[in-house]
């Protein structure tokens, strides 16, 4: 029986109240540039289009004399120090989100070339205020992009019904630091990201469940990946699902020779795209790999590896309950199904937790919410939706109050965050949750008519 005519609204029903959430929080979007991740990913951009090169130094110095206080630690790690081997300014963000953007980059610089042609006083300096919109825009409208992607891979191939495809990807955005990403900090990488994960595992789905896939089809899928590495390195892990997929299918006995073509195509098309990084961190490391000071903060064994998911101060579960439900149901999945797909979505999901307690600063201090699972939303997803799907009408309506409470926790710790309610270097329990219900309703008005008055003075202001 159809999810229609079971009594569910269809599928693009679904799509359309997604597009409406996202015109609805198109007004949060702040088209701003403050800290250091956000400064090295546009550098790549402004220094490609306008210096042709991959020197920082002009980028890293605008925006240090613009917050010089603000900036003090970039100055130390990013102006003060260069890389041995070249003599570059450093950088360790990868390119990818650089390549994204620059579409709307463009066309921002032709808009700004045509507005001082017709006699605005606008700068065409890639530093100003167009500029710096068309990336932050961009950003958010890639992450919706990614999240109609993975509401599309939940309702086929993934077979999922609404209400509950759309309320798991509507859930997991407003009850994450996704929402935080894609609107008040869309300058990192993570909005981009989702799009390149999702994209991914989109392609690879679709491929999976209409066998026999063209070999076309799979080095599409490689380009995905090599896109995914481009935008965060460590997301070049998620090509652990179409790569288990078709060694599932080349050790099962089906079309084995088939499989191996399929998975060279892939592979390759997956290193062609990641080219552009290579060649870039030759010309700034003198090798081809990041730098060495990224490679010192990394230790393989993750000692960290259960603190990222549980630690109270700084825990991805902490920050974001709803995700251990969607984590739960991810293995409730993998029970029930019991396919490949399932399995080598949990498994790109241990990956992940995996990468991120090796990393030394796994803490992610000073950054709203565990914000290196973000680019894991398309994973979760499928946890939550598995959870909702196996709800009856009247307790689905109850789950759907839970996203409600849920979303309204991930604002509130949104308000608190920007208001320096909170210690922003980790959450502090109880004093995080009093402040839900003592501080946060106190200041909301004051705080929404500034945020959309008067930004600069709303982060500048002491609580």
């Amino acid at each position: 029986m159809s999810a229609t005519a079971a009594g569910t609204a269809p599928w693009w029903a679904g799509r359309r109240a997604l597009v409406l959430l996202f015109v609805l929080t198109l007004p949060l979007v702040t088209p701003k540039i403050r800290g250091a991740d956000e400064i090295e990913y546009f550098s790549y951009l402004r220094s490609l289009v306008f210096d042709h090169d991959v020197e920082f130094g002009n980028e890293y110095e605008r925006f240090y004399a613009a917050d010089p206080r603000g900036l003090a630690g970039f100055k130390s790690t990013f102006l003060d120090r260069r890389e041995t081997d070249t003599g570059r300014h450093i950088n360790f963000a990868p390119l990818g989100c650089a390549l994204l953007w620059s579409p709307f980059y463009l066309l921002a610089h032709a808009g700004v070339l045509g507005a001082r042609a017709a006699g605005a006083h606008v700068a065409a300096d890639g530093f100003s205020f167009p500029y710096v919109a068309a990336a932050c825009y961009a950003s958010a409208l890639y992450g919706l992009a990614g999240l109609l992607l993975v509401h599309d891979a939940l309702r086929a191939p993934g077979g999922i019904p609404e209400p509950a495809a759309t309320l798991s990807v509507a859930g997991l955005w407003l009850a994450t630091p996704l929402l935080y990403y894609m609107t008040l900090a869309p300058a990192f990488s993570h909005a981009a990201g989702v799009f390149a994960v999702a994209l991914l595992l989109w392609l690879t789905l679709r491929a999976a469940a209409r066998p026999p896939a063209s070999v076309w089809a799979w080095a599409a899928i490689g380009a995905a990946g090599g896109l995914a590495a481009l935008v965060r390195e460590q997301d070049g892990l998620f090509l652990i699902v179409p790569a288990g997929l078709l060694l599932h299918h080349a050790i099962s006995g089906r079309e084995g020779g088939a499989a191996l073509v399929r998975g060279a195509a892939m592979a390759l098309a997956a290193v062609v795209v990641f080219i552009p990084q290579l060649l870039a961190y030759r010309a700034l490391t003198g090798r081809f790999g990041p730098s060495r000071l990224v490679a010192r903060k990394m230790s393989w064994p993750s000692p960290h590896l259960l603190e990222v998911l549980f630690d109270p101060g700084h825990g991805l579960f902490a920050w974001s309950p709803l995700l251990l439900v969607a984590a739960a149901g991810l293995a409730l999945l993998v029970w029930r199904r019991r396919d490949a797909a399932s399995v080598l979505l949990a498994l790109a999901l241990v990956l992940q937790v995996w990468i991120n307690g090796a990393v030394e600063s796994w803490t992610q201090a000073g950054a709203f919410g565990s914000r290196r699972f973000v680019c894991s939303t398309p994973v979760f997803a499928w946890g939550l939706a598995a959870i909702l799907a196996a709800l009856p009408a009247r307790r689905l309506r109850l789950a759907s109050l839970a996203l409600v409470f849920c979303a309204a926790w991930n604002a509130g710790l949104m308000v608190q965050f920007g208001l320096k309610l909170m210690d922003r270097q980790r959450l502090e329990w109880p004093r995080v949750a009093v402040n839900q219900v003592s501080e946060v309703p106190r200041h909301l008005a004051r705080a929404a008519w500034l945020f959309f008055t008067d930004r600069e003075r709303l982060v500048k202001e002491e609580p």
